[in-house]
């Protein structure tokens, strides 16, 4: 009795049993089946990738590179619509484009067979003038399965149904005896896909991705996984791709989780990475700023190189969101292909002079000073017939502004670097920006940081090594327009002003249950409300929160609401 006792526990231990090991080259899964001789070996291999979109025949070399260097014999999974990059947007809508798509998916096809490469390739895909998110498994030369993504986001920066047919929910498919069940990006959001996965036999599930940086994102991706792998008791292989696309950062983290939930090998955020070899457990662990920080390197880097621009013009002011930009451009392109310039006014103080040229040395970039005085007094006898001391009004505050955005992208257009500008989140939501002045440019890696933000991560990076001049933190922010201005002349302090934004634009908090002063609430409100038009006029700029202004929060211009409810 006793042996008998014994072999069963033992039998029963092999039957159920999944375990993930790492190799020098990979990661294999091996996967028991019902019977403990039933033992299957799968190299996989987590190529997590930064594709540009609509270069088809680079994403091509990207793809057939790691095919010759990375697991002959084993399964390679690429990130979502590795072909041809994502967000796609109305590309694959262009007929001439998807003819282009399954030209360079038939050559990636062909050569991957002389590599010996199984590949998972996700790609968008023409069945009969419909369009699909899809996902192909290929191997010797030909499409073995294929997989469309049944959840189509249709939610804050996406719109996949307007784009894509919805495909069914995916089956597995067995693949040298091991069945793979593959669901894409969304797909893992739900627990239908994953659970007829299941009951169809799957004993692992893959889930390529297209997943866009914001923050908490890991802990969100994490629960999912832990959900779908709860549900269906099967190890899941994530893999999501990298880089700047337009306003969005792709971070990867791509992850192996176990049966249990765990996270057992992970790759690093922001970096493209292929061999498991640097498979690392402490990948996901990084502060905000850092991770934040990351995202704004990338997103600026990704930009400048992937539209050809030589590098970055800045208006160094003095000021802590320009001397911020500067850091981050430094940091994301190197400091050669960053020029600042500073262009004073006869409100220019000393201070603000002698901190933007501490902030160019201790960055090594080159600062240029043009006096815009000449030109304010240009423009003063221009108008002088028109515009009064009564009429005036800001307007003269704005012509300075405006003759700064003139000078740089004077200066852009004769150098072919591209003017990066600095407003931050704050200022653009109540519209302290002037069109045509602070507001031109191509970029702006401040876009969607609060005030608050702009300075926790001066801080962070100053704590990196020293490269904003400490007194450009702590003295008073001024735009310096007018004598002995401040930006709390005419705004309330930035924890408040920021509370009250968050609360605005990410909660979409009814006014009344904001925890401020209910006038100033209204205030902000106001400001908020009649300021869309110049936040449509805006660069673009990276995306962190979950309503970055642009896309993924989208307001009519012409919008009565705050005036109809205000009075009640």
């Amino acid at each position: 009795m006793l042996r008998f006792f014994i072999h069963y526990v033992f039998t029963s231990f092999l039957q159920n049993f999944r375990y993930i090991i790492c190799k020098k080259n990979f990661v294999t899964l091996r996967l028991c089946g019902l019977k403990t001789t039933m033992i299957n070996d799968l190299k996989i291999t987590l190529s997590q990738l930064n594709p540009t979109v609509g270069d088809l025949v680079g994403n091509g070399k990207k793809i057939l590179d790691v095919c010759s260097t990375h697991q002959k014999g084993g399964l390679i999974v690429f990130p979502e619509m590795i072909t041809t990059g994502y967000p796609t947007d109305d590309l694959v809508l262009n007929p001439y484009f998807m003819d282009r798509v399954e030209h360079h998916v038939q050559d990636i096809i062909e050569q991957s067979k002389s590599y010996n490469a199984a590949l998972i390739l996700p790609t968008p895909w023409r069945i009969k003038d419909k369009i699909y998110n899809a996902a192909h498994l290929i191997h010797d030369g030909e499409i073995l399965h294929t997989v469309f993504k049944h959840h189509l986001p249709n939610y804050g920066v996406f719109d996949e149904k307007r784009i894509f047919t919805q495909g069914a929910i995916a089956e597995p498919y067995d693949f040298k005896g091991t069945k793979l069940g593959i669901m894409i990006c969304e797909d893992m959001w739900f627990s239908d896909v994953a659970v007829n996965l299941k009951e169809h036999g799957a004993e692992m599930l893959i889930v390529p991705n297209g997943s866009p940086f914001q923050t908490d994102i890991h802990k969100m991706r994490l629960k999912q996984a832990t959900d779908r792998v709860k549900e269906t008791g099967l190890p899941l292989v994530y893999v999501n791709k990298i880089g700047g696309q337009d306003e969005l950062v792709f971070d990867g983290g791509s992850f192996v989780m176990d049966q249990n939930g765990k996270v057992t090998h992970s790759l690093p955020t922001f970096e493209e990475a292929i061999s498991a070899s640097n498979l690392n457990t402490h990948a996901l662990q990084k502060s905000d700023e850092q991770t934040i920080y990351n995202a704004l390197i990338l997103g600026l880097h990704d930009y400048v190189t992937k539209n050809n621009f030589l590098g970055v013009l800045i208006g160094l002011s003095g000021g802590i969101d320009s001397a911020l930009s500067a850091a981050i451009a430094v940091d994301a392109l190197g400091a050669d292909r960053v020029h600042c310039v500073m262009m004073p006014s006869p409100f220019t103080s000393q201070d603000s002079l002698d901190d933007a040229a501490e902030c160019a040395r201790l960055l090594g970039i080159t600062l240029d000073t043009i006096s815009i005085e000449p030109a304010m007094k240009a423009f003063d006898e221009m108008l002088a017939k028109t515009i009064n001391e009564k009429t005036a009004g800001t307007t003269f505050e704005n012509i300075q502004s405006r003759a700064r955005g003139m000078t740089l992208m004077a200066l852009s257009n004769a150098s072919g670097k591209m003017v990066l500008t600095t407003g931050n989140k704050s200022e653009m939501a109540v519209g302290y920006a002037t069109l045509y002045g602070d507001m031109c440019g191509g970029f702006n890696a401040l876009k969607d940081l609060y005030k608050g933000q702009v300075y926790a991560l001066s801080k962070w990076r100053n704590s990196q090594s020293l490269v904003i001049p400490e007194r450009i933190i702590t003295k008073a922010p001024s735009a310096e327009l007018k004598p002995d201005q401040t930006d709390q002349d005419s705004l309330p302090p930035y924890d408040v002003l920021d509370d009250i934004l968050e609360h605005l634009i990410e909660k979409n908090t009814p006014p009344a249950d904001i925890p401020h002063d209910p006038k100033t609430v209204k205030r902000i409100w106001q400001m908020l409300d009649r300021n869309e038009y110049k936040r449509r006029q805006a660069p673009p700029g990276v995306k962190i929160t979950t309503k970055a202004f642009g896309r993924n929060r989208r307001i009519p211009m012409t919008n009565g609401f705050f005036k109809s409810t205000a009075k009640n």
